[in-house]
């Protein structure tokens, strides 16, 4: 009983509630790419579980010193004290180490490579970089969160094709409305630590300008796969459904007069877009085991 607080810190460092998300954007293009088997399902989740979890550790290890004055990260291990920097760093690079060995050995070689590629785009391209320096920080970054698809297309086909590229689109021009929507609510948070978030450059209009375009350009981009014949009407009709009921939420916070009016409908858009992209991609691999 005495581990269970570290248990419970380590668990806490690779950040289980985002990573719930990204199996999801792993294991729906495994169903869309073939018929895997349970084995190598388990493995890929396993795999990618300790990858993105690396990541986030070594994220926390990096941020330690803005992670003290943010409100929503202040209790994390490293900034309340309960863990050292120096041991969090470690177990990051441990389980991405170890992460990388098992996808490579019992998996394939060119799933480990795009999964240590994920790692080393969101330690050192979003958190090392661009996190502090550019208001780009989500949108060129956020390329981090949409290697999880090619992963698990990989590990079924061995290979990419057009299709596993546009679910890596997907999920791209999914993360600035998703963060931006954030954003938005958490202004004070990222103003104290001096990160160049969008609303605090560009101003909220400006913001909210770009995640309409962006969520109309993301809408645009889920119903291409159809048009070269990866999915059918199911996933059809998801999208649309899925995608206009986004249009929707982003449209209400463009809408809204002020500041204060736009904080409901902008957590109601945060939220949503994590269901939406869940739902999204379970769509895909329905639709491609039902027409397959």
């Amino acid at each position: 009983m005495a581990d269970a607080p570290l248990a419970k810190d380590l668990i806490a460092l690779t950040k289980p509630r985002i990573i719930s998300l990204l199996l999801v954007t792993t294991v729906a293009p495994m169903y869309v790419a073939g018929v895997p088997s349970v084995l190598t399902v388990l493995l890929v989740m396993l795999g990618g579980y300790l990858m993105a979890g690396g990541a986030n550790a070594v994220n926390m290890y990096i941020d330690r010193d803005i992670d003290d004055v943010m409100a929503r990260t202040k209790l994390r291990p490293i900034p309340s004290g309960r863990m050292h920097a120096t041991a969090v760093l470690a177990f990051g690079v441990g389980i991405a180490t170890a992460a990388t060995w098992m996808l490579a050995v019992y998996v394939n070689v060119l799933t480990a490579a795009l999964a240590l590629a994920g790692f080393y785009f969101y330690v050192f391209i979003y958190t090392r970089w661009l996190k502090r320096s550019s208001p780009q920080n989500i949108v060129i970054g956020g390329a981090a969160g949409a290697f999880p698809p090619l992963v698990g297309w990989a590990a079924v086909a061995g290979q990419l094709d057009l299709t596993a590229w546009l679910l890596f689109l997907i999920v791209f021009y999914w993360t600035p409305p998703h963060f931006w929507a954030l954003a938005l609510n958490k202004q004070r948070d990222y103003g104290n630590a001096g990160v160049p978030m969008a609303p605090l450059v560009w101003g909220e209009e400006e913001t909210i300008a770009q995640m309409w375009w962006y969520s109309v350009l993301l809408v645009g981009l889920t119903v291409l796969p159809v048009a070269f014949g990866a999915f059918g009407p199911i996933y059809l009709v998801s999208a649309l459904v899925l995608g206009g009921l986004l249009l929707w939420g982003v449209w209400k916070v463009r809408a809204a007069a002020t500041p204060e009016a736009r904080v409901k409908p902008s957590w109601w858009v945060y939220g949503y877009s994590l269901l939406y992209l869940a739902l999204l991609f379970l769509a895909m691999a329905i639709d491609r085991r039902v027409f397959a």
